[in-house]
């Protein structure tokens, strides 16, 4: 590559990549997933919390996978890089594909989930014809698509200008976080049964509920999804200061803070909160945690919780387009896509025309998610994607050493190899009981047509990826290219 050619530049500092891992792993997962859970896991009950941490132990060694590849190869493209060089290129593409695919369709529904929180926050404010204007379905998908597309258009600045637009979102989101964190914990359940009885007329009755370990099971599948997004930070290894050392920790940053900040936010709901009326209202309507607290608080209080869901709904979105485009953006390098998808904006330095293709699709996602009249659709192909994409990183990590010596020598954290051994085959054992789980309850869920079931439409798209992959293999080996060199090294910078 000669000097004047654009490439990407590393400008993301250590607090820079530990946000985009942040910002992609909180939003509805913990405003919504732990409460909606007693109406799509029935009887999990007061189990939410120890559900979570059982949640957080596949997702623990998934990133301890990521931190041991991303020592050795800090490139661009994280996954893709690090299966297609650690098993085989083929792997390498579905393992990333799938997760493309499903966070891009993620970015699009998390886009169009979001302009309801801005109209209760209206609605709180009594700005009762702003609420009535955001309830319109096209006014709802023209500002999905415009909080799309100004974020796509943070990402085309440059990574500079993204990391000073995602700190203090981050920050923002954390503090108003807190408030949640406080509030929860300075009332009790018989604070919220006399806020209940006083605002309703209602009484609740806490009756008990007994362990069961196929429903424990099961919500611990659905709220590993919670923990999916750090992985983000490992797609920006092409732009990271001092990757080898930053990449690790800020990994290893996101899931400690992220998980902290899980557990202190469930646990001070439920303690305000009792479970029973939590899975009471669940089963009669989509509820939050600023709509159960709001018996307790005064509404400036509410507000402020329904902006810092709002605002964790918007974090998503910026660090999500860095992670797909620059998968895309290696795909291109690595001549597996377009090579015009690899071209680096010449002022910006950054994949251009990889971001608005992630764009694009993140707005079927949008779509999609308006005409289906049903978002879940997508959120369950992104947990499936997922789940194989952590799964084939594990073994990534088993069968590196053996694959690729020459690149498996520059892993600079968990040297061991016993160490590495447990982490992969622990991490491939959990991940995969996980996505059988998830499966089997995907197929014998109930739905109206055999394509609102995430496996078939999973099964689908990686097909026509796979023929996608291997037309373009076809194509490197006629034009000469020596494809056992190139996928055994790391692309240039």
């Amino acid at each position: 590559m000669s000097p004047q050619t654009p490439h990407l530049t590393r400008q993301l500092g250590l607090l820079g990549l530990t946000a985009t891992g942040i910002c992609s792993m909180i939003g509805a997962s913990i405003y919504i997933v732990p409460f909606m859970i007693q109406r799509n896991v029935p009887g999990i009950g007061p189990y939410v919390l120890p559900a979570f941490l059982v949640a957080a132990i596949p997702a623990i060694f998934a990133a301890l996978a990521y931190i041991i590849l991303a020592s050795a190869m800090p490139r661009a493209g994280g996954s893709y890089l690090y299966a297609s060089r650690a098993i085989h290129p083929y792997l390498g593409f579905v393992a990333s594909f799938s997760q493309w695919f499903g966070l891009s369709i993620v970015i699009g529904v998390i886009a169009y989930v979001v302009v309801p929180f801005f109209r209760d926050v209206a609605v709180a404010l009594d700005w009762l014809d702003l609420a009535e204007y955001l309830e319109k379905p096209w006014i709802r998908v023209c500002l999905a698509l415009s909080f799309l597309w100004v974020f796509v258009y943070v990402n085309i600045l440059g990574a500079k200008f993204y990391e000073r637009t995602l700190i203090p979102l981050m920050i923002l989101m954390f503090a108003l976080g807190g408030i949640v964190i406080v509030s929860g914990l300075s009332f009790d359940h018989s604070d919220f049964l006399a806020a209940l009885a006083e605002k309703e007329g209602r009484m609740l009755e806490l009756k008990p509920t007994s362990f069961h370990w196929p429903t424990f099971l099961s919500a611990a599948a659905l709220l590993f999804s919670s923990f999916i997004g750090f992985d983000s930070i490992a797609q920006a290894g092409g732009e990271a200061k001092n990757p080898t050392k930053n990449l690790p920790k800020a990994i290893g940053l996101a899931i400690l803070s992220v998980g902290l900040f899980y557990i202190c936010f469930t646990y001070a709901v439920y303690y305000a909160v009792p479970w029973q009326f939590v899975a009471q209202e669940a089963m009669q309507k989509d509820i939050t945690a600023a709509g159960i607290l709001s018996y307790l608080l005064p509404s400036g209080l509410g507000v402020l919780i329904l902006l810092g869901a709002a605002i964790a709904l918007l974090n998503d979105l910026p660090a999500m387009i860095l992670s797909v485009s620059r998968l895309v953006f290696s795909w291109a390098k690595d001549g597996i896509f377009p090579r015009t998808l690899a071209l680096i904006h010449p002022k910006h330095h950054t994949p251009h025309f990889a971001i608005v293709l992630s764009g694009c699709i993140a707005s079927i996602g949008i779509l999609g998610s308006h005409f289906a009249g049903d978002f879940f659709l997508g959120i369950d192909i992104m947990v499936t994607s997922m789940l194989v994409n952590f799964l084939l990183m594990c073994i990534s990590v088993i069968l590196f050493p053996i694959q690729n010596p020459v690149l498996a020598s520059r892993i600079g954290i968990f040297k061991s190899r016993k160490l590495q051994l447990f982490i992969g085959i622990g991490g491939t054992i959990l991940i995969l009981s996980f996505l059988v789980i998830h499966t089997v309850k995907d197929l014998n869920s109930t739905a109206s047509a055999w394509y609102f079931h995430s496996t078939p439409v999973w099964l689908i798209v990686m097909s026509s990826a796979s023929v996608l992959f291997f037309f373009q293999w076809k194509k490197l080996k006629v034009s000469g290219v020596d494809t056992k060199a190139q996928f055994s090294t790391l692309p240039s910078e």
